[in-house]
């Protein structure tokens, strides 16, 4: 059984909490708290020098970390990453998307109002996320106007790594009103057997 270190709160920690779900996979939660410096401590870098959450625990000892990496590896051999090079290409490219240019936006402002509760010396940061975050938005409504999940008509697993902060956006300040492509795509998600929520 996969062990998962983590915050219920983290979107990249939901990304990998959804996979499971998603494969019908039995798991255990060790909840981790960034906030008290938990990621800090010797005995969590012993699992991922770089302090970071999700941390995914195989059945032999050993660790991955990076979400993303984390999603292709649990659902590699499955369809919810293409064996056709191409395709699985693009999903890699919106994996590479979410990283450079939304979740630093969009999760960022999430957690600069949602867990720090707006410090006034972040506000010229939580701004510049907004739009860099709107930004990236309107990247993601264009291709969803023209096919149902990110790559064609399948879903995958770039589907799970944007869905992540994309649905909780609003936390951050996000008005997702002018993105009704987006909006109708976080339907379809929730709507996958096995969907589980961020605090279900």
């Amino acid at each position: 059984m996969y062990k998962v270190y983590g915050d219920y709160r983290s979107g990249n920690c939901y990304k990998v909490k959804l996979m499971l779900h998603l494969l019908g996979m039995d798991y255990q939660w060790e909840a981790i708290d960034i906030l008290k410096g938990e990621t800090r401590s010797e005995a969590f870098l012993e699992k991922n020098p770089n302090g970071k959450i999700p941390v995914l625990e195989l059945e032999d000892g050993s660790y991955l970390w990076e979400s993303n990496a984390i999603l292709n590896f649990l659902a590699d051999g499955s369809t919810y990453l293409p064996a056709e090079p191409r395709l699985r290409t693009q999903v890699l490219q919106w994996q590479f998307f979410e990283q450079y240019s939304h979740e630093p936006n969009v999760a960022v402002a999430r957690f600069i109002k949602l867990y720090q509760g707006m410090p006034e010396e972040r506000r010229g940061e939580y701004e510049t996320c907004l739009e860099l975050g709107y930004r990236a938005l309107k990247v993601m409504d264009k291709q969803l106007q023209n096919t149902s999940f990110l790559v064609g008509e399948s879903f995958s697993i770039a589907d799970v790594a944007l869905y992540a902060y994309t649905h909780v956006a609003d936390e951050g300040g996000f008005d997702l009103v002018a993105f009704p492509a987006i909006r109708a795509w976080m339907d379809r998600v929730s709507a996958q057997p096995g969907y589980v929520g961020m605090f279900d």
